[in-house]
């Protein structure tokens, strides 16, 4: 579903934005771009059908995506079985299944993060699925899983993830689960926890997004530069990859231009653009998750609802293993955070030399063996 139309109210809350932005541009010698651009902004925000042809604007489809997350999983050599797993309201969530040869042993569940898909675990599907059957599944609103209508509220978008994956658990029989989370996906995993414990036999966050608060403008290391703050006003209308969209017929090329350590972390799998283009076709599809996620930030990508408030819910009986890039730039204090939140229960943190965020394509074999050492355990 494309994002809510912004309201009026949304040009006099960002006029600072759109002035400082006039005064960066015109310092540029490019102010002449800014009336023009800032018409666009104007008549884009009154008109709400715009984003709705945002997607026939680019070289993408449902199919497409298809056809380039076949092309990332056929490197894997075991079997494994796709299916959609329906759930309420006609939606459905995208699965990938490794079975495991050793019975009765607690599966583990892998949750992508965001602007992720289930096809970005290629690297570790296989060595994770040794000793337990492996789960990974598209978050709803995201990859081939439905796109439904998300809740404004950060707190009923966040409920609404939280059910499918229950309604997902349900569906497919799992008792309890060895839940992993990347990114988005550590903090759903973590919310997911709150809410049905006894389903979590160990929770992994692995870089999770959205646990510290957001600090205070004194508290920070180094003050944000108001160029950024500015361009931050001019774009928080919009969700975040809606200029993906918009490039049109250059997205992909755009994708490669920006992001071409993708193509190197996966280039023991593939010599060719097949990671880029199926990151491409993930995030310009109709957005749906990607606006829940909007809606649960706020300015810079600061969750509204912190999760490091509620660490201390989670059952004590679950352990916790937080897993960090050692280049990451995401804040890693939040798993000492953790431990020093839960005295009376197993955290552990991990630290993987030469990763950053994406650790798990980053150092593929010290993640996997990590996440093996942990997942043993578990029974």
């Amino acid at each position: 579903m494309p994002a809510d139309p912004p309201g009026a109210e949304l040009k006099s809350s960002h006029a600072l934005g759109f002035r400082l932005a006039h005064r960066v541009l015109a310092f540029l010698h490019i102010h002449s771009l800014f009336y023009s651009f800032y018409k666009f902004l104007d008549t884009s925000m009154r008109s709400w059908w715009i984003t709705s042809w945002l997607p026939s604007w680019c070289p993408s489809s449902q199919c497409k995506l298809k056809e380039v997350e076949e092309r990332m999983l056929h490197p894997l050599k075991n079997k494994f079985s796709k299916q959609f797993v329906n759930i309420s309201n006609d939606n459905r969530l995208w699965t990938l299944v490794f079975s495991s040869s050793v019975e009765g042993r607690t599966p583990l569940v892998l949750l992508h993060g965001f602007g992720g898909g289930l096809g970005l675990w290629v690297l570790n599907l296989e060595a994770l699925s040794q000793q337990r059957p492996v789960y990974a599944f598209d978050l709803l609103g995201f990859g081939q899983s439905s796109r439904p209508h998300f809740s404004t509220d950060a707190q009923e978008a966040e409920l609404q993830f939280v059910e499918s994956i229950e309604e997902w658990r349900e569906k497919l029989g799992l008792e309890t689960m060895i839940m992993l989370g990347h990114n988005l996906g550590g903090y759903l995993a973590a919310a997911y926890s709150l809410k049905y414990p006894s389903r979590v036999k160990h929770l992994i966050l692995v870089e999770p997004w959205g646990f510290p608060e957001r600090p205070e403008p004194g508290d920070q290391d180094k003050p944000i530069p108001v160029w950024i703050k500015a361009l931050g006003a001019m774009l928080s209308p919009f969700n975040p990859l809606a200029g993906l969209r918009l490039a049109g017929p250059l997205g992909p090329f755009l994708v490669q231009t920006l992001r071409p350590d993708f193509k190197k972390k996966f280039a023991t799998m593939f010599n060719d653009n097949t990671v880029t283009e199926y990151i491409y076709h993930l995030n310009v599809q109709s957005p749906s998750g990607e606006t829940a996620f909007k809606n649960m930030t706020i300015p810079y990508g600061w969750a509204k609802r912190p999760m490091l408030q509620r660490t201390g819910l989670i059952h004590s009986d679950i352990p916790i293993t937080v897993i960090y890039g050692s280049r990451s730039s995401i804040d890693g204090h939040s798993g000492n955070s953790i431990k020093e939140m839960r005295p009376n229960s197993h955290v552990e943190i991990i630290a993987i030399r030469g990763a950053g965020h994406y650790v798990y394509a980053d150092q593929p074999e010290d993640f996997n063996h990590r996440v093996l050492h942990v997942c043993e355990t578990v029974s």
